[in-house]
């Protein structure tokens, strides 16, 4: 089997049992795709790209080596994929440099800093052939996929209204230990919200007007810390979703869908999907019902719907290897990942200007 840096193009038709997996920067995601592919049956990590003393202290510890950059990696190790958990400043350079060289590429979320930047990735991986997933891990966990099947499956009705909480406190380390973090653009409207945005738009259909606030950072960095949105979805529903990463609550998906084990668990749900027939509240899975015949005067109950249990970022893994080797297609493919960027920048925008910004593709952009 050739490997996609020897010019084997963007893997279609491998049939590859087992990836070798290279981990562009050795951040929070980063260490932790590195731990998925530990636990993998279909990945191993053949190579870390990150320049920090930090990263190269850690070479032993991983197993591998540790290089400066993706130019003095491939002359040494071949990978069939890389993950890119760089800075998002970095992501575009990056992933159009594999791009270019036929190599299968993860870009973690977002996929770029702007909407241009993220349709320059998608018109180059289509233009290639190379597969480009984006991080958008939520949608490998179990609960999403039973959530999205209920809704499919019509139990809710007509989906006429939805929410969305994003509310956690990051501690000052957190911004002290990467102070990009404190720049414009890298606010939890891009860093954070952008997850929820995916996730409304994979279980609720696309977003076609936004109408957004944001709050400048009480710390005095250069970014937001408050935001709200009210969107309007294709099908005809309404949301809103509210985001701070200065409240304490337990009312993020962090903290209540127990996907890592760093943050607390709580028993509370950030997602309500309100329907004609029921509602759905995420990501307890618990679905609200009235019986045969929707009455408020009626009892209404809730019933929780069983699903299974697994890590989606060791899901995620699994799922790249079988892209890399032509066994299936991007769950969250780069437009995918574009288009919930282009809702982000559409907040920020509408938030920025008291606009209302129409996301249909007949439109100027302004409502």
């Amino acid at each position: 089997m050739r490997n996609a840096l020897d010019g084997a193009g963007g893997g279609n038709g491998r049939m590859a049992q087992w990836a070798k997996l290279a981990v562009v920067g050795l951040g929070l995601i980063g260490r932790r795709h590195v731990a998925a592919i530990a636990q993998s049956n279909s990945a191993s990590l053949c190579a870390v790209v990150d320049p920090s003393p930090e990263a190269k202290a850690d070479a032993a510890n991983l197993g591998c080596t540790v290089f400066d950059t993706l130019g003095d990696m491939v002359q040494t190790v071949r990978p069939d994929g890389v993950i890119i958990a760089s800075p998002t400043p970095l992501h575009t350079a990056q992933g159009l440099w594999c791009i270019d060289r036929g190599c299968p590429v993860l870009i973690e979320k977002p996929l770029a800093v702007t909407a241009a930047d993220g349709e320059r990735i998608v018109s180059a991986a289509s233009a290639a052939g190379v597969p480009v997933l984006v991080g958008h891990h939520r949608r490998h966990n179990p609960l999403i996929a039973k959530a999205r099947a209920v809704i499919a499956e019509g139990l809710l009705g007509d989906i006429r209204a939805v929410h969305a909480q994003c509310w956690f406190y990051k501690p000052d380390a957190y911004f002290d230990a990467a102070p990009w973090r404190k720049q414009v653009g890298a606010g939890p409207i891009s860093v954070n919200l952008v997850h929820d945005v995916d996730l409304l738009r994979h279980l609720c259909g696309e977003i076609t007007h936004v109408q957004a606030q944001s709050t400048p950072s009480y710390r005095g960095y250069d970014n937001e810390d408050v935001a709200a949105a009210l969107l309007r979805f294709a099908g005809g529903a309404i949301g809103t979703l509210t985001l701070s990463d200065a409240v304490v609550s337990p009312w993020s998906w962090e903290l209540t869908s127990c996907e890592n084990p760093v943050y607390p668990p709580t028993d509370q749900s950030c997602y309500l999907i309100g329907g004609s027939r029921a509602s759905l509240s995420l990501p307890d899975l618990r679905l609200w019902s009235h019986g045969k015949v929707p009455d408020w005067w009626s009892p209404i109950s809730a019933t929780t719907i069983i699903r299974d249990h697994a890590d989606p970022l060791v899901n995620q893994i699994a799922h790249f290897a079988a892209v890399i080797a032509g066994e299936a297609s991007p769950l969250v493919s780069a437009d995918e990942g574009a288009q919930s960027l282009r809702v982000i920048e559409a907040i920020q925008q509408s938030a920025a200007t008291g606009h209302s910004i129409d996301l249909t593709p007949s439109s100027g952009g302004q409502g």
